[in-house]
Order: structure tokens, then C-alpha cells, then sequence
């Protein structure tokens, strides 16, 4: 496809509507823009409701009339040649979320930005909250900086999607809920089978907040449905030594800005039977308090038990107030 020159600026000006990783936009519920076309690298089917609706590149050349930026199927580009002060390859593609559920859920997604042999040169996530029942709404994710080296990218493909119930989705970064608790999960680590993910409970509130014992957890399968024959354990003493030494549950005060962690821990391993994966945990720091539902991805394989350890109060400097976002 050719574009014309008089088109050129109205494509840059375009590119200057995408915003950075983890925006999102109202969109006119139930309905999308017809399919793109493959010419425009824009081939991927989606994924989950979620599909991508416009690639932004670099041009090669940038001009006084024609800005930096060009949809994928303007004139070729190197990444040597950006010359954005703050880094930015100016790669970004924009994508449309629709809700198919009866309820509104929060969208976490993950944009992989593709060379074109198919590897991946780069990853952008972004969270679309609360899309209604038969909604659509849109966000866009950016490549960020890539080295001169890296492979020219032509197209872009949904890797993987994330949704939870709107009312239960974690707090955004530096948002504090009406509750004045916020509850999270981090990326965990994984070693020789073992898998350990962290949970955190900060106290953003401005009243003290007391747990004693273990979070309350239930276990959900990717359409949010409890899955049965997982036993919970209190503790990970049972599963591996690995993890450290079993504490016995204490009460646990938070002052404002104090916090609080615990961990599940499990094995992946995979013997006689159907392995088991659950996708989503929904968290109760302690009975009656509101839920929270995180995205863990436990594979649990065979073993049929997860562990949970119990509450403990984290170091200060891992506190509310001074965690990294």
C-alpha cells in the first residue's frame, strides 16, 4: 500500500494519540472497525475479546511536515534513526477490548511486538478497567526503547490476556481503595519445580488495620469459577523446606503506611492424572474483608496442594510508603 504524502500528517498526528503502557479509553460499547487488513501487519486474530486495531512506527527519514511517527504501512524505518530525547523507539500499537461476560471485568494485556521471522523484539503491558457486560474499550501499550541492533518490527500480536471482576481487581499503582487496604500478588519465582508467589497487603488508609492467621484464598479456573479438590495448607512446611521455616500465625497491626506479606508455595510437578492449573486466586486479607482477585497462574500439576504462610509484617523499607510501584 502507498501513501500519499498529503497523508502523512495526519498519520504522525494519529501516532500522537497513543499514550503511554497502561492507558485506556471509552469506546462505543459493543461495536469495532471492521478487520484490518493483513497489508497493514495487523494480521493477528486476537485473543480473549482483546484485538489489536492500529501499529505505529518510526519513519526512517523524519521531516519538518511529516513528524516521527507513520502507521506500519508507511515508509520503512531503522531503529538507529529515532532520535526521541527520552528513548522511545516510538513503536506502539492500539487494541480494543470487548467484554462478551455478564459482569464488568478488568483486563490486564500483553502486546508482543514481532520481527518478521516471528521473534519477539519487545512487550508492552496495559490494564483497561472496568469494561462492561457487551462493552468495548480501548488502551494502547509501546514497545519503549530498543537497541540500534534490534531486528526492524513489522507486526504485533496479543500474547496473553488477563480478566478479572471489575469490583475486584487490584488497586492501581499509587491508588488507594475506599477499604484503605490494598492487597496484591508480585511475579514469583520458580526453581527446580518449586514455585513461591508473594502476597502483599499495604496499609494506605489512615487507621490502623489488624490480621491474624493466614489470608483467605479460593481458587478460580479462566472462566472465575472455584475450582474443587485443591487442599489449601496452612503453611509450606508440607510442600518443601525451602521456603523457610514455618512461622506460627500472629497478630499482625499495620500502622498507616505499614505492610504486611505472605506467599503461596507449591510444586509443578505432574505424575498420574490430569494436571491442574488455576489461573486466578481471589484473596481475603482476613474474614469480612473485601476481595481481591490476582492472576498468580498457579500449575499446581498433580501434587494437589497449594501452601500458604501466614501473615507477617514486612520490613519498612518494603513498606506502602517506600515500595517500588
Amino acid at each position: 500500500m502507498h501513501i500519499r504524502p498529503s497523508l502523512v500528517p495526519a498519520l504522525a498526528a494519529t501516532a500522537l494519540l497513543l499514550t503511554a503502557c497502561g492507558t485506556e479509553h471509552a469506546g462505543a460499547g459493543g461495536t469495532g472497525a471492521s478487520a484490518p487488513s493483513p497489508r497493514t501487519g495487523i494480521d493477528d486474530p486476537g485473543k480473549d475479546g482483546v484485538r489489536i486495531t492500529k501499529l505505529t512506527l518510526p519513519q526512517e527519514s523524519p521531516t519538518p511536515d511529516s513528524g516521527r511517527s507513520a502507521s506500519v504501512d508507511g515508509p520503512p524505518y531503522r531503529n538507529d534513526l529515532v532520535e526521541d530525547p527520552t528513548g522511545d523507539s516510538g513503536i506502539a500499537a492500539a487494541f480494543e477490548v470487548t467484554n462478551t461476560a455478564s459482569q464488568s471485568l478488568t483486563y490486564t494485556v500483553i502486546v508482543s511486538f514481532l520481527s518478521s521471522d516471528g521473534g519477539a523484539m519487545a512487550s508492552g503491558t496495559a490494564t483497561v478497567r472496568d469494561v462492561g457486560p457487551g462493552k468495548t474499550m480501548s488502551g494502547s501499550v509501546r514497545a519503549g526503547h530498543l537497541p540500534p541492533s534490534t531486528p526492524r518490527v513489522t507486526r504485533a500480536k496479543v500474547l496473553k490476556v488477563t480478566k478479572v471482576p471489575a469490583g475486584e481487581a487490584p488497586a492501581a499503582s499509587g491508588a488507594c481503595p475506599a477499604s484503605g487496604i490494598r492487597v496484591g500478588a508480585d511475579d514469583g519465582d520458580a526453581a527446580m519445580g518449586l514455585r513461591i508467589v508473594g502476597l502483599h497487603l499495604d496499609n494506605c488508609g489512615t487507621r490502623d488495620y489488624t490480621v491474624e492467621g493466614y489470608p483467605l484464598l479460593e481458587l478460580l479456573d479462566t472462566d472465575l469459577k472455584t475450582v474443587h479438590g485443591i487442599r489449601i495448607l496452612a503453611g509450606s512446611g508440607e510442600i518443601t523446606t525451602g521456603a523457610g521455616p514455618d512461622e506460627k500465625p500472629r497478630r499482625v497491626t499495620l500502622k498507616p503506611g505499614e505492610s504486611a506479606h505472605s506467599s503461596l508455595v507449591w510444586r509443578n510437578t505432574t505424575e498420574a492424572g490430569p494436571a491442574v492449573n488455576v489461573p486466578y486466586v481471589r484473596v481475603r486479607a482476613k474474614a469480612g474483608a473485601e476481595p481481591v482477585t490476582v492472576t498468580p497462574n498457579l500449575d499446581l500439576g498433580t501434587t494437589g496442594k497449594l501452601g500458604v504462610r501466614p501473615w507477617e509484617k514486612a520490613d519498612p523499607a518494603h513498606s506502602a510508603g517506600t515500595r517500588r510501584p
